[in-house]
C-alpha cells in the first residue's frame, strides 16, 4: 500500500496529466508479473518487457529483425572501436527533466555493475558523452554486435536514481532478490508510468503525457496487468471478456480460442531455447560426459514437442535456432534408450543414482509437465529424480543459489546472436566478468571459453559463423547441457485489440504502439 501511494504521488507530482479523455484501457493477463521494477536486476524477458513499457532503448528490433532508431536517431562508425550515437533532443524523463548523453553514460556504467548484464558489456571499454546529444560506445577491440547491444541500453534518469532514499538505501544500488530503491521505483522515458504495484496481484500503468514519440499509433492510456498463473483460468478470463489480452496461450487451448468469435490468436516460432543444466559441483557423475550423453539419449524431445506442446515447439539438441549463425542442421535431436543404458553401464552407473530437480511452473509454456516428462524418461536409465516445481517468483532465487542437481532454464538471445547463449549458459562462471552467470551446471571447457571470446572480435561473418558452429558441435558432443526445444510464442486478444503489429519473435510486445479499436 505504501509503495502504491509513493508511485501514485510520483505520477501526480512529476508526470502531469497522463490519461487522455478518449484513451483506451488495456486489461492484460500474463502467467506472472515482473519480480522487480529494477531494469538491471535480472536479465529476463519479463524485465525487458517491463523496460519497453517504462523506458525506451537507444535502438530496438522491428518485427523483421532490422534495427529501428529510438532514443538514438542516428549512429555512425567513427573507427573500429568507436560507434557514435546521436540522441533525440526532445526526450523527457517522467520527472520532466530532459534526457542527455550523461544519462546514457550513467546507465551504461550501471549495466556494467549488474551481475546479470555485465557479461553483455564486457567487450566494451566504456561510454563517453561528447555533448548533451552525442554519446560514444567504445569497445576494447573490433566488435560486430555494438548495435545489437544498444537494444539493451534503456537510459535511466540519473538524478532520480542518485542519492539516498528515506530508508538510507543508495538509490542506484543493484540488489538481486532483495529490497532496494530501484526494485520499487521507476524513472524512465517510456510511454507508460507505473502508478501502483501489488506484487503477484496487480501492476498498473498510465500513459506519460510528455512521451516523445508523437508518431506512435498507440491509443492505450491505461494498462492493468493481472498475473494469472493457471493457463485455463487465463484463457477463461479472455473468453469471458474479463481481460483483453493474454500471454502465453497454452497449446491445448489454441483451437478453443481460434474457434471463438470474440478473439484473435497470434503465433510465432520462437528462438528461445528451453534446456536443463546439470550441476557438476553437486553430482560427481555429471562430470563424466558419458553420463551426460546417456541422459541426452534418454530424452524423447520429439515426443515432448508433439504430446506436451501439441506441436507448438521445435525439438532441439543445440542452443542456436534456425537462422542464427551458429545453427548446425547436422545436430539433430538424439533419442536411443538402449544406447543411453550402454553409456551408463560403460561409465560405471548401471545401477543409476538419485538426483534433485527444480523447475518453474508458470514461467515457460508446459514447464512443469516437461520437467515431469524428463524425470520419467531419466528413470528408464535408473536416474531417480526428486522433482520440485514452484512459481517463478520463488524459482529464480533458488536457481541463483544453485539449489538442485538439475535445473530448468529458458534462454532468449536478445542480441539475436549465437554467442549470447554461450556467454551466459556455457562459459566457465566468472563473477568478475559476468560470463557464465546462468551456467548453473558449472560446466567448464577452456576451448568453448576461448572460441566464444574469439568470436567477439571477428568481423568476417562467414568465418565467425564457422567458429560458432564449432562451439555448438563441442557442446553437442560433450552433452554440456540438455537442450529440449525452441518454444513457440502465442498471444491472444479480444478482436478489437490489434496485437499483430506489436508482438515479435523476441517476446517483447511494444504495447506503447498498441491500438484498441
Amino acid at each position: 500500500m505504501r509503495l502504491a501511494l509513493i508511485l501514485s504521488v510520483f505520477a501526480l507530482l512529476f508526470c502531469g496529466p497522463v490519461v487522455a479523455a478518449d484513451g483506451k484501457k488495456l486489461r492484460m493477463a500474463y502467467d506472472a508479473d515482473p519480480i522487480s521494477l529494477d531494469p538491471h536486476e535480472q536479465l529476463s524477458s519479463a524485465t525487458l518487457q517491463l523496460s519497453h513499457l517504462v523506458f525506451d532503448p537507444l535502438v530496438r528490433f522491428r518485427q523483421d529483425l532490422t534495427l529501428e532508431p529510438r532514443l538514438a536517431k542516428t549512429w555512425e562508425q567513427i573507427d573500429e572501436r568507436t560507434t557514435r550515437f546521436h540522441l533525440r533532443d526532445d526526450v523527457k524523463f517522467h520527472s520532466g527533466r530532459k534526457m542527455t548523453a550523461d544519462d546514457v553514460v550513467w546507465t551504461f556504467e550501471r549495466l556494467k555493475r549488474s551481475p546479470d548484464f555485465k557479461a553483455l558489456f564486457e567487450p566494451f571499454e566504456g561510454a563517453k558523452a561528447i555533448d548533451d546529444e552525442t554519446v560514444d560506445l567504445i569497445t576494447k577491440g573490433p566488435y560486430p554486435l555494438v548495435l545489437n547491444l544498444a537494444t539493451y541500453i534503456f537510459p535511466m534518469d540519473r538524478e532520480f536514481y542518485s542519492g539516498v532514499d528515506e530508508r538510507g538505501r543508495e538509490k542506484d544500488a543493484v540488489v538481486k532478490h532483495g529490497s532496494s530503491f530501484a526494485s520499487e521505483n521507476m524513472g524512465g522515458t517510456g510511454p507508460f508510468v507505473v502508478t501502483s504495484r501489488e506484487q503477484g496481484i496487480r501492476l498498473k500503468f498510465k500513459r506519460f503525457d510528455g512521451y516523445w514519440d508523437k508518431s506512435s499509433p498507440g491509443n492505450v492510456d491505461e494498462i492493468v496487468l493481472t498475473p494469472i498463473k493457471k493457463p485455463a483460468t487465463r484463457v477463461a478470463a479472455l473468453l469471458a471478456g474479463d481481460v483483453d489480452f493474454i500471454g502465453p496461450v497454452p497449446p491445448a487451448d489454441l483451437k478453443r480460442i481460434r474457434s471463438a468469435d470474440c478473439c484473435t490468436v497470434v503465433t510465432i516460432p520462437s528462438t528461445r531455447i528451453l534446456t536443463f543444466e546439470l550441476n557438476q559441483d553437486r553430482v560427481a557423475a555429471f562430470k563424466d560426459p558419458r553420463v551426460r550423453q546417456a541422459m541426452s539419449y534418454a530424452i524423447n524431445r520429439e515426443g515432448i514437442a508433439k504430446k506436451i506442446m501439441r506441436g507448438q515447439a521445435t525439438a532441439a539438441d543445440q542452443l542456436s535456432p534456425v537462422g542464427f549463425a551458429g545453427h548446425d542442421p547436422a545436430l539433430t535431436p538424439r533419442h536411443d534408450v538402449a544406447k543411453a543404458k550402454a553409456l551408463m553401464n560403460e561409465a560405471g552407473y548401471a545401477d543409476g543414482f538419485s538426483v534433485t530437480m527444480i523447475a518453474p511452473n508458470n514461467r515457460y509454456v508446459g514447464d512443469a509437465r516437461i520437467a515431469e516428462a524428463i524425470a520419467a524418461m531419466l528413470a528408464k536409465i535408473k536416474i531417480k529424480v526428486d522433482l520440485q516445481t514452484m512459481p517463478k517468483a520463488q524459482y529464480w532465487q533458488r536457481f541463483d543459489e544453485r539449489a538442485a542437481d538439475i535445473m530448468m532454464i529458458g534462454w532468449q538471445s536478445d542480441t539475436l546472436d549465437s554467442a549470447n547463449f554461450y556467454e551466459f549458459l556455457t562459459m566457465t562462471p566468472d563473477k568478475k566478468t559476468g560470463y557464465g552467470q546462468y551456467n548453473a551446471g558449472n560446466y567448464s571447457n577452456p576451448e568453448v571459453d576461448r572460441l566464444t571470446l574469439q568470436t567477439q572480435t571477428m568481423t568476417d561473418a562467414e568465418a565467425r559463423a564457422a567458429v560458432l558452429r564449432k562451439i555448438e558441435r563441442i557442446l553437442y558432443d560433450d552433452a554440456a547441457l540438455l537442450p529440449i526445444q525452441w518454444q513457440h510464442l502465442a498471444w491472444a486478444a479480444r478482436n478489437n485489440v490489434i496485437i499483430e503489429p506489436v508482438v515479435n519473435v523476441i517476446d517483447m510486445p511494444y504495447l506503447g504502439d498498441l491500438v484498441i479499436e
